[in-house]
């Protein structure tokens, strides 16, 4: 179904499109709304069909990774995957990451390029299976053409990294990205792309940027550290308790013997003057018996 929105525009469900830009600057602000909702925020599976397991993991990887560093580096920059965008007029695709600098990182449903009032700035295509073709010459071509500044493909199958970026006096037109010692620099994010043996690695200078995966086994280290010391501590903490709870039943029974020591030194004493003063009683006797 067609769906009619203001300002002679049509919103074909099989090919959806964005207005172009005459359109656009034709509309209402209500119109606009509008026309943004009434946008898909996914494409038809024919147009993007999924390529499987490796191809999400290693797009969630880099998306992952990349988040991560920007905001830890305070830096305000969009980031997306799988995120339906739409240049005025234009046929509408889906990146598999996509990168937008200096704008708001808040949630969206979708690029709307003329709302936005910004382009894509950096591309990532991820090639697992099928045909190459489209990432690596119509996307040239296409992503060129709406001055995409970065536009970045991962063969994976092939082992290698393709980077096209705008090239000086041609806006519409990519030139080859040379690797400098293994390293593509992406100077849109200000780090390089590397090739580590099948898998994709981002490096801020000399260091490499830990991916997802690395992060949780990093910190899942740290927190077995913690829990062993916590463990350790806890376990010299008994010790110590035991030591104590030793001492003083040590102490208890020193005072019990001192106690015992003293009744018996009583009774002594107490049978030493019962046995004297029996005594005197016999020799007063004595004495008395003698006269």
């Amino acid at each position: 179904m067609v769906q009619h929105i203001p300002a002679a525009y049509v919103l074909d469900p099989e090919d959806p499109r964005a207005p172009t830009r005459e359109q656009w600057d034709a509309m209402t602000p209500r119109e606009r709304d509008r026309v943004v909702d009434a946008l898909p925020t996914s494409l038809p599976i024919e147009l993007h069909p999924p390529e499987g397991d490796l191809h999400r993991k290693t797009k969630q990887g880099a998306l992952g990774t990349l988040d991560d560093f920007f905001r830890r580096a305070g830096r305000r920059i969009y980031l997306s995957s799988e995120l339906a965008v739409f240049y005025p007029g234009e046929r509408s695709f889906v990146p598999d990451l996509l990168a937008v600098l200096d704008v708001d990182p808040h949630d969206r449903m979708r690029w709307v390029v003329s709302k936005e009032e910004r382009g894509l700035d950096f591309v990532l295509e991820v090639i697992v299976a099928g045909s190459a073709s489209k990432d690596l010459e119509h996307n040239v071509e296409r992503y060129a053409r709406l001055g995409i500044a970065e536009y970045f493909v991962f063969d994976r199958p092939s082992c290698r990294l393709h980077g096209h970026t705008l090239g000086p006096g041609r806006p519409d037109s990519y030139r080859r990205v040379v690797p400098q010692a293994g390293r593509y620099e992406s100077k849109v994010l200000g780090l390089d792309l590397v090739l580590d043996g099948d898998k994709l690695r981002f490096f801020a200078g000399n260091a490499a940027l830990e991916d997802t995966d690395e992060v949780i086994a990093r910190l899942g280290g740290m927190l077995d550290k913690v829990l062993a010391r916590e463990e350790d501590a806890l376990a010299r903490a008994e010790a110590e308790r035991r030591r104590a709870e030793q001492e003083a039943s040590r102490a208890e029974q020193e005072a019990s013997r001192a106690e015992q020591e003293a009744s018996r030194a009583e009774a002594a004493e107490a049978r030493a003057q019962e046995a004297k003063r029996l005594l005197d009683e016999a020799l007063a006797e004595l004495a008395r018996l003698k006269r």
